[in-house]
């Protein structure tokens, strides 16, 4: 049984290992309960804040009555903002502020009327008014619309009839009055057509397009109006904040994620129910199928009878799919709509009865798009739940796969991985890596800027001269060596390292791993040896060697960004002490790697 002690460290490396992105988080207890509902610009710094410093009484109580941490990473602050405001409501969590007045945020709706009002709302009425938002900043909101009437001839009564002569707002040049026909049905949509464009087309197109307007009012000597026009830039800056939590679709929709490492696989729903992300579904399990395989597997075992189908389900591929459409059809009775949407393809699923056959099209869908956002979110927190499980296990499975692979006699706990970087021949770097038990262990990344090969492409040359630094050292100042050396590369590669081992007396296992077909090269062997697909000890060693090319790739930039500047700044002698700071960085930056 777990203690109390147990359970806190167990919250504070959940909390510790949390993306440094948007999100909303969710305190749980043990029957799985929703205590708190929270949103963070940095998941991971606001939940190590809980365990940091002295907390009230009530921040205390909620760590002692809780047993887990759930988050949903999302793209942006407005997003958690909007999505934190959902599921409060939708759960009432016990430990949340309860506000009496329930308000949601307000939305602009533009009425489906034969001369269209526009006003600010928080009740949706499906009558086949247009929406745009929900808009956490309500005087931004209130802005716009005020720059709207001012620029175009919209009506203010709220029942439209037919006058004989027009009122107030007419004589005061703020409505064309459509009441009295002084204005054709025609000039009013298309005045209401381009406010759409305002809100659902590019906003920085018409940002600059006002920007003009503003400056030919600033030079007309035309404040007051350049004011409004800056008010109304300022507005339209706001209001396109894009979520991806709230929409004004009334169709119950379901977002699929999936992921997988290994044998592991996370799927993840979210659920969408009168326009807005209601609740964060997460299923676990092992499987040694295909990717491609099992997202129809998991349709089987996930909905269990027709109420928990929604219209539309929205997945990232549309392997398997004819043979769910059918399971579906003939063992529930429903037909919703497959989207698949990934970077590769917007389609969307439809079947036709044919003689009892059901066939599937696959055809473009025009409005797929809108569902993009959303989908991204559901995969990336498949992947963020495979890397959370991943932490969890230490990748044992895939350690004990390695060792067998390359004949060690120990466990690889620590493997240490190299690449080289540079830009034909310009600013070479070299990157180490370390992971221990099968994750990365940052504090122990090292860099090194090459000292040989300036101005030469020579990657065999590289990786002897970075080897050689490396275990010198370790060897000299009698520091822990690796269980494994992976380098990026081929036999070529792994033949330099090993040459630098043999010269050294250490006997390491080596091994290289070439991108282009995975293949694995041991030293002295051009042969490669090739591990399946779905392979754990494959999926570490392709962890280990993407992480070594981004490490690379990163320093190297830098390097080549800090040298971009210094030239620049050579120009300019006035930025004398502009010049010796970047210099200083790039000394700083040739000096960290001379350490290694």
């Amino acid at each position: 049984m777990k203690t109390d002690k147990t359970i806190r460290k167990h919250l504070h490396d959940i909390a510790l290992n949390a993306p440094q992105s948007a999100g909303v988080y969710l305190w749980k207890d043990e029957n799985g309960k929703i205590l708190y509902v929270g949103k963070a610009k940095n998941l991971k710094n606001r939940l190590s804040s809980y365990f940091s410093g002295k907390k009230d009484i009530k921040t205390r109580i909620l760590i002692s009555h809780s047993t887990s941490i759930e988050y949903i990473v999302v793209s942006t602050e407005y997003e958690a903002f909007v999505l934190e405001n959902t599921l409060i409501k939708q759960h009432s969590p016990k430990y949340n502020i309860n506000l009496k007045d329930d308000k949601s945020y307000p939305a602009l709706r533009i009425t489906n009327e034969e001369y269209p009002r526009i006003f600010k709302t928080r009740r949706i009425v499906q009558d086949g008014s247009r929406y745009f938002g929900p808009f956490p900043n309500s005087g931004a909101l209130d802005t716009f619309i005020e720059y709207l009437y001012r620029r175009y001839p919209l009506r203010y009564c709220k029942k439209f009839r037919k006058r004989n002569s027009p009122c107030m707002y007419y004589h005061i040049g703020r409505c064309k009055a459509p009441c009295c026909d002084k204005i054709d049905k025609k000039s009013y949509i298309d005045s209401i057509d381009e406010i759409c464009h305002f809100l659902d087309g590019n906003p920085q197109e018409t940002i600059e397009i006002l920007k003009k307007e503003m400056e030919i009012c600033a030079k007309n000597r035309e404040y007051e109006k350049a004011a409004r026009i800056r008010d109304g830039i300022i507005a339209i800056e706001e209001l396109h904040a894009v979520t991806t939590v709230n929409d004004f679709d009334p169709d119950a929709r379901d977002y699929i994620g999936v992921a997988s490492e290994g044998t592991l696989v996370s799927f993840v729903v979210l659920k969408m129910r009168g326009g807005r992300l209601v609740m964060k579904d997460l299923y676990r399990t092992h499987s040694v199928d295909d990717d491609e395989d099992l997202l129809s597997q998991f349709f089987s075992a996930f909905y269990e009878n027709s109420e928990s189908i929604p219209a539309k389900i929205i997945v990232p591929h549309s392997h398997g799919l004819e043979n769910v459409k059918k399971w579906l059809r003939e063992t529930y009775g429903v037909n919703p709509d497959f989207i698949v949407v990934n970077s590769l393809e917007n389609e969307k699923i439809s079947s036709e009865n044919t003689d009892n056959n059901y066939a599937l099209s696959i055809q473009q869908s025009a409005d797929s798009t809108k569902y993009v956002a959303t989908s991204i979110m559901a995969q990336h927190n498949a992947k963020e739940d495979i890397s959370r499980r991943v932490r969890e296990r230490g990748d044992f499975p895939a350690m004990k796969e390695l060792q067998k692979f390359v004949g060690m006699e120990h466990l690889p706990v620590r493997i240490e991985g190299f690449d080289i970087a540079h830009l034909q021949g310009k600013y070479p770097v070299a990157s180490l890596i370390s992971f221990y038990n099968g994750n990365p262990d940052k504090k122990n990344y090292r860099y090194f800027k090459l000292r040989t090969t300036d101005g030469k492409v020579d990657d065999f040359a590289s990786m002897r001269e970075v080897a050689a630094r490396r275990y010198t050292r370790l060897l000299n100042e009698g520091e822990e060596l690796p269980d494994l050396i992976l380098v990026d590369g081929g036999i070529g590669q792994v033949n330099a390292v090993a040459g630098v081992l043999e010269s050294l007396d250490l006997n390491i296992p080596l091994i290289g791993l070439a991108e282009k077909n995975e293949e694995i090269y041991f030293p002295g062997n051009s042969t490669p040896a090739v591990l399946p697909r779905r392979s754990d000890a494959l999926r570490l060693l392709q962890r280990v060697r993407d992480e070594t090319h981004r490490f690379a790739t990163k320093q190297q930039q830098k390097l080549r960004n800090l040298d971009v500047l210094d030239k620049n700044l050579e120009k300019n002698p006035h930025n004398y002490t502009i010049k010796n700071t970047s210099k200083n960085k790039a000394q700083n930056l040739v000096a960290d790697s001379d350490n290694d």
